[in-house]
């Protein structure tokens, strides 16, 4: 069943201005840019170019609370692909993107940040907004996974024999 409920969501603007406010999970990405309820009760259309992060939030918390980390300080532990985002103006940041196809969005990629204990709880971050993606590995994948191999009768040593 459908989640009708919305997000807290912070827009952050490449002019580094924030933006507050709701989305719907599932209709929130239009084809000209990000639909946001703000809080005041307004409902806009952020275009793609102007956004460089969009934010999913626990609360509204206020700016400079708390600098976030924006890359692993080890390998991650989420299943997906450890990847590093380098924006048009030079910034980096590293996240957990999904490992599977189905679940990319056309216009951009939703990640799992390094601190998701912290206020994110994932970001989405335009196409348009990156100059570069690097893939840093890929964990918890399927074909590293390895079956102990059960011992046959024969290869056991025989103590009372």
């Amino acid at each position: 069943m459908a989640s009708s409920t919305n997000k807290k969501v912070q827009i952050w603007r490449f002019d580094r201005d924030l933006l507050s406010g709701f989305v719907n999970p599932l209709t929130y990405l239009t084809d000209s840019g990000v639909e946001l309820l703000s809080l005041s009760g307004v409902v806009t259309t952020v275009p793609y170019e102007e956004i460089r992060r969009v934010h999913f939030v626990r609360d509204f918390a206020p700016i400079g609370r708390q600098p976030e980390r924006r890359v692993f300080q080890t390998r991650p532990k989420l299943d997906g692909l450890w990847v590093r985002l380098l924006f048009k103006d030079g910034e980096t940041f590293e996240g957990v993107l999904s490992n599977n196809l189905l679940q990319l969005e056309p216009q951009g990629f939703t990640i799992v940040p390094p601190d998701y204990s912290y206020n994110n709880q994932r970001l989405f971050v335009p196409k348009c907004a990156l100059s570069e993606i690097q893939v840093l590995g890929v964990v918890g994948s399927p074909l590293r996974k390895s079956v102990a191999k059960r011992k046959s009768v024969k290869d056991q040593i025989k103590l009372f024999e």
